[in-house]
């Protein structure tokens, strides 16, 4: 038997993403770069311990202009709560999306969100596909959660303003937890992570070894 990537190594490990038997060199090389890895797989949650945050510079961070502080962070903790179980939930619902395609359909987000301040309306979608579909689901999603809010309280309790802030927020932390493989879901992860619901009442997938990073301006 050999490997079923590179069909020549002995396979050493059993592989989730593959479903099959591959070889150690394989799984580290092809791990989210060609293997989109299930977040239980054993060898993922290892590398996961060993995985830097990128260095990002200030020119590297978009919408830095948005200010986000630790204020108001802890004000609209319960709107961050929210935004990241929608932004979750609707990424998990796009076959294949990983945290780059999460990554574009946040700074579209954020676009349209800029142009609706600014008295306009456009709607800023990605070309990319499975961004475009994280950034409708997102949008919808948020919709009827304001509605819901609404009909219960009488008034609309999310402000624009804050929602663009939060979403600059996850922008910057998605881009920490950029672990720079195409399949990469390590942001997924650390969602997964902290904001699933999980029957246990606990996170049911390790979060990432970049540790829980705040990008503040």
């Amino acid at each position: 038997m050999s490997c079923t990537l590179c069909e020549t190594r002995k396979p050493r490990r059993s592989c989730p993403g593959v479903r099959g038997e591959i070889c150690a060199p394989c799984c580290g090389a092809e791990r989210e770069v060609t293997v989109t890895c299930p977040f239980e797989c054993e060898y993922l949650q290892e590398a996961r311990l060993h995985e830097r945050a990128p260095n990002l510079k200030e020119e590297d961070i978009p919408n830095l202009d948005i200010e986000v502080t630790e204020a108001f962070l802890h004000q609209n903790d319960p709107l961050i709560s929210l935004s990241s179980r929608i932004l979750l939930e609707t990424a998990f619902a796009v076959p294949g999306a990983a945290d780059r395609d999460v990554q574009e359909a946040l700074e579209s987000l954020v676009k349209t969100l800029r142009t609706l301040q600014s008295g306009l309306y456009y709607e800023s979608r990605p070309n990319n596909p499975l961004a475009a579909a994280i950034h409708q689901g997102f949008q919808a999603r948020m919709t009827q959660a304001r509605e819901q809010m609404a009909r219960q309280s009488g008034v609309h309790s999310i402000r624009d303003s804050s929602l663009l802030g939060v979403l600059a927020f996850l922008q910057r932390l998605a881009l920490q937890y950029d672990n720079g493989r195409g399949r990469g879901r390590s942001f997924l992860q650390f969602l997964f992570s902290e904001f699933a619901d999980h029957p246990d009442g606990g996170g049911g997938a390790p979060a990432s070894g970049a540790g829980s990073p705040l990008i503040l301006p």
